[in-house]
């Protein structure tokens, strides 16, 4: 059964007099526990159409379900426990928040869900990813691989059924990267999270169980 899917999914934005189609009619479907790669030129549509399969944005049409429910046409209020309990997201640039420390950023969704072993868990996820030195430091005191492995325990907090990456090793130097993409794979096998990352690197598709491959808002192949 698949636990993502987009049905004829099109993504259109109006600048000035202009429709600029981004998406085309994509339909795409994930299996539970699938590492997906979605590659592509830059401006083919692949972080748009992430944005739709995590539901930060929503198509002009056709529809997005997780899980066999409809997302597409639901409000922030009722998207909000869904992002926090069934989806952890991985961005290039980290997103932390300077004013908390590490042990604080990853606590912060689980005390959002209300969750009475959030610190605990943070401990465990420190632990899993060789920072529990590092707990009480604030973003400005990380290494940015540091940072990346911060960013991935925030997203696991939850235990999130669907772990989105969008080019989570684009601004690590080559070894860094090497090893947050290997701490992502470790953490997807021992989890059985579905993976789905945006990638411009052949060498990560590789890794991936399956490619979608995007060119100019259309799927071209898998």
């Amino acid at each position: 059964m698949s636990i993502l899917e987009a049905r004829d999914v099109t993504k259109t934005y109006q600048i000035d007099e202009n429709e600029i189609c981004v998406l085309d009619h994509v339909s795409i479907a994930i299996q539970r526990g699938e590492f997906v790669a979605i590659m592509g030129n830059s401006g083919s549509g692949k972080t748009t159409l992430l944005s739709l399969l995590s539901g930060l944005d929503q198509p002009s049409s056709g529809r997005i379900l997780i899980e066999e429910t409809d997302i597409t046409d639901m409000s922030e209020d009722q998207m909000a426990p869904i992002r926090n309990e069934t989806i952890g997201f991985v961005f290039q640039s980290f997103h932390l928040v300077p004013s908390l420390s590490a042990i604080e950023n990853i606590m912060f969704p689980a005390e959002l869900a209300g969750k009475a072993d959030a610190q605990a868990r943070a401990e465990q996820l420190l632990q899993r990813v060789g920072l529990q030195k590092r707990a009480r430091n604030f973003p400005h005191q990380l290494s940015g691989g540091e940072k990346q492995r911060v960013a991935i325990c925030r997203a696991l907090i939850n235990n999130p059924k669907i772990l989105f990456a969008d080019e989570p090793t684009g601004n690590l130097d080559t070894n860094n990267g090497e090893a947050i993409l290997d701490l992502l794979l470790e953490l997807h096998r021992e989890s059985q999270t579905t993976l789905v990352m945006v990638t411009h690197s052949s060498d990560i598709a590789a890794r991936a169980e399956r490619t979608i491959k995007l060119l100019d808002g259309r799927v071209v192949n898998e």
